[in-house]
Order: C-alpha cells, then structure tokens, then sequence
C-alpha cells in the first residue's frame, strides 16, 4: 500500500535498503537494514533479485489487481529490489525490470528466505 516498504517516503530507504545514497557504491553485508514489514530483511535494494516471473510490458493492464500471477510464457524474468548502484526510484515495490534468466551479473541474483 506504499511506495517502498517502509513507507512513502523514499528518506525511509536509508534504515530499511543498500542503494546509491548509503551502499559506498558496494555491495553489502545482509541484515544489517530493518526488515519490513513481514520481518524479511533486505528485500529491496542491494541487489537486484530475478523472480521466477515471465516478463510482459503489457500484462499488469489486464492482469487481476490482487496477486497477479504473471503471464505463462516469454523470454524474459522480472527482476525486482532495485541495487545498490540504484537510486531511491527502483527500489518502489512496484518496480519491475527484465533480464533473460540466464544473463548473470554482479548486479543481480536472488534472495533466499529461511523458516
């Protein structure tokens, strides 16, 4: 319901995010930030996390509002968190970018949750 998991006010990113403003143009050690609101730490910025989501420019047009389950198909993977060389911008939580899955590098990879 907000803009970045903190809250609406991109200020919020320098407790809860590594991005552009705070990371020293690096990547940073996890958990170190406030988790958000689901006690998940370091959901947005740092890295760039590939989803398993297809990528379509136009599937959130016609897509169901609550959980939308991304198209079927298609070439590219959403990647979403915004990193830390990013500014306060891509870390929204409604931000997506795309990649091709099997395109690596240092800005991207992907968050593991532990139960």
């Amino acid at each position: 319901t907000t803009k970045y998991y903190c809250g609406d006010n991109a200020s919020c990113l320098d407790d809860s995010a590594w991005y552009d403003a705070n990371s020293e143009a690096k990547t940073q050690p996890v958990g170190q930030k406030q988790p958000n609101a689901w006690g998940l730490y370091d959901m947005t910025g740092n890295l760039w996390e590939y989803c398993q989501d297809y990528y379509d420019d136009e599937y959130y047009e016609e897509s169901p509002d609550t959980d939308p389950p991304g198209p079927d198909s298609g070439f590219y993977r959403v990647m979403r968190g915004g990193g830390w060389n990013d500014d306060a911008g891509l870390c929204r939580v409604s931000y997506r970018a795309f990649d091709f899955a099997d395109t690596g590098n240092f800005l991207v990879g992907f968050r593991l949750v532990q139960d």
